[in-house]
């Protein structure tokens, strides 16, 4: 191993510490959800070990509490995760030209919302050393915080189990105020969006539907109305000249 590659780990590991200490209390409310579905605190660290996310491992909870199947879970899955495959898109531009195809696969598996931030901000090109580095601390973290739920969920008092549930739309609401704040746009969207799931839910026919059903229609119906009357110009997703590696930096074959 270079100095090179150990100071790649050395930084992936210090811009993860934080995110990981973040995702382990995030990740403790999710856990708490996941005892309405019965799951067992091993099954929950490996399911959250495989589907890093807090969105869609939410939405599955949600599914399987409603005995949904396999396709909508799956569909479901898809849908609040598609913004990942923008942020692949970004990141394939950062990782080192001929980087073998298991490099790419952790790339892509591995995506966050905070791990694209520090790893798309980076001013040396993307390695798999720090990566890695980064990835592994914050799935811990995360995976650990699952399980750890599930099994103080069972010890803890209820009303404390249950204040420590409501902790998760807490971080849901963060993710969404500052663009709102930033963004009418966004504002409206997600004013739209808060009141068509309340109709959803309480007209018929689609209050027939199961809750995650609802969720999906209305994430695609939405989703493509605000990028079909209010499309981003791409130069909103430059990034900025700093953060192009020199010519010197980038990696060769």
């Amino acid at each position: 191993m270079t100095a090179e590659h150990k100071q790649d780990i050395r930084d992936g590991s210090k811009d993860s510490v934080p995110i990981a200490l973040a995702y382990f209390a995030v990740a403790f409310s999710l856990g708490i959800a996941a005892r309405a579905v019965g799951m067992s605190p091993l099954l929950g660290y490996v399911y959250s070990a495989l589907n890093f996310t807090s969105t869609g491992e939410y939405a599955g909870f949600q599914l399987m509490a409603e005995h949904a199947s396999l396709v909508a879970v799956f569909v479901m899955t898809l849908v609040v995760n598609a913004r990942y495959i923008l942020m692949g898109a970004a990141l394939s531009q950062r990782i080192p030209v001929g980087s073998p195809f298991w490099h790419r696969f952790i790339y892509a598996q591995s995506i966050t919302d905070e791990i694209f931030a520090v790893s798309i901000h980076r001013t040396k090109p993307l390695t798999i050393w720090y990566s890695l580095a980064a990835i592994l601390p914050a799935n811990i973290g995360w995976s650990a915080g699952t399980a750890l739920g599930l099994s103080m969920g069972n010890i803890l008092p209820e009303r404390l189990v249950m204040a420590l549930g409501v902790a998760l739309f807490g971080l849901f609401i963060g993710i969404i105020i500052p663009p709102a704040k930033e963004n009418h746009t966004v504002l409206a969207i997600i004013a739209v969006s808060f009141a068509l799931s309340f109709l959803f839910a309480k007209v018929p026919p689609m209050s027939h539907l199961s809750s995650g059903n609802r969720i999906i229609l209305l994430t695609i119906l939405i989703a493509g109305a605000a990028a079909a009357l209010f499309p981003v110009e791409e130069d909103e997703f430059a990034l900025e000249e700093t953060l192009e590696p020199s010519e010197s930096e980038v990696p060769h074959e």
